[in-house]
């Protein structure tokens, strides 16, 4: 079935069923110890989030967050300072974020708010944003141009133009003091076609069939099998989805390549794979410069 005809629900239940990272740790779910565990090991594995996320820069700010998952990334722009508006599809993973604030006593720095961030004005109300960012959500909606057509609305841009003459307000901005109209930077990650990870599906998974790589990435994209929706993006066709919904971009990279053997991984055991544990860490770190799994984008509006 074409992604853009599968159905919300399949997705839904799809991360329900095993939200994202849920198995970073074997402590007790929900415990201060399991959340801590989380972390350390989804910044152990992809230390390049907190760089692209960049939490320190949004103390006082206000940011809107595309895809929460069990809210590792949402605690620590809220520990930061920010105060966060985060949106998930999957009830169960924002119930376990929901959680993860209460247990750091974080939970008034957070606004949740469940459903599907195609249809995002329904649910969140429309006002300005710092940040918006979403990492690893948007390639799985059937219709991802509808989330950026959503998240244009949350602009400091669409409400300038939507309200020209505006009263300031009375404590304006360090932008606004010095006569610069305030931008809201947007920080998108989706999965990148010509990676490593895709070549190795097509390869592995799918013995050389690259004209079913949608199928075949779908099918192992994610660490539970079977993932209904996995769009993959060139840098030119990633920056094209930002950039016909008025966003302009101004950084596009590539990151992030799993070099661990997954029998030793999922025991808690960081074991190279043998084509890459002879790899000195400058080669291996151009390697994922290069063909890495994640294509990171920023964007102003």
């Amino acid at each position: 079935m074409p992604f853009e005809q599968v159905q919300i629900d399949s997705v839904r239940n799809y991360w329900n069923n095993r939200p994202c990272n849920i198995r970073h740790s074997t402590q007790p779910i929900g415990t201060r110890e399991y959340f801590d565990e989380v972390e350390a090991r989804k910044y152990l594995v992809e230390p390049h989030i907190p760089a692209f996320a960049d939490f320190e820069k949004w103390r006082g700010k206000k940011v809107l967050e595309i895809g929460c998952g069990i809210g590792t990334d949402t605690i620590n722009f809220a520990r930061h300072g920010a105060q966060v508006t985060t949106v998930d599809l999957s009830d169960k993973s924002m119930a376990l974020a929901r959680q993860r604030a209460q247990v750091f006593g974080l939970q008034d720095r957070i606004r949740f708010c469940p459903g599907n961030a195609e249809e995002l004005s329904t649910f969140v109300p429309v006002e300005p944003y710092d940040l918006i960012y979403s990492f690893g959500v948007i390639h799985h909606t059937p219709h991802p141009d509808a989330v950026l057509a959503q998240l244009h609305q949350y602009t400091h841009a669409a409400h300038q133009s939507a309200s020209p003459s505006r009263v300031p307000p009375a404590a304006p901005s360090a932008a606004a003091s010095s006569g610069a109209a305030p931008q809201t930077t947007v920080k998108i990650m989706v999965y990148y076609k010509w990676s490593w990870k895709v070549g190795w599906i097509i390869a592995t998974e799918g013995h050389g069939k690259f004209w079913k790589l949608d199928e075949l990435v779908a099918r192992s994209s994610e660490a539970q099998t079977g993932c209904p929706i996995t769009y993959t993006y060139s840098r030119s066709s990633g920056k094209a989805l930002l950039e016909r919904h008025g966003f302009r971009v101004t950084d596009v990279s590539v990151d992030h390549i799993f070099p661990y053997r997954i029998p030793d991984y999922v025991q808690y055991r960081y074991v190279r794979e043998p084509y890459f544990a002879w790899m000195p860490p400058a080669m291996f770190r151009a390697f994922e410069r290069a063909a890495g799994w994640h294509l990171l984008i920023s964007a102003t509006a």
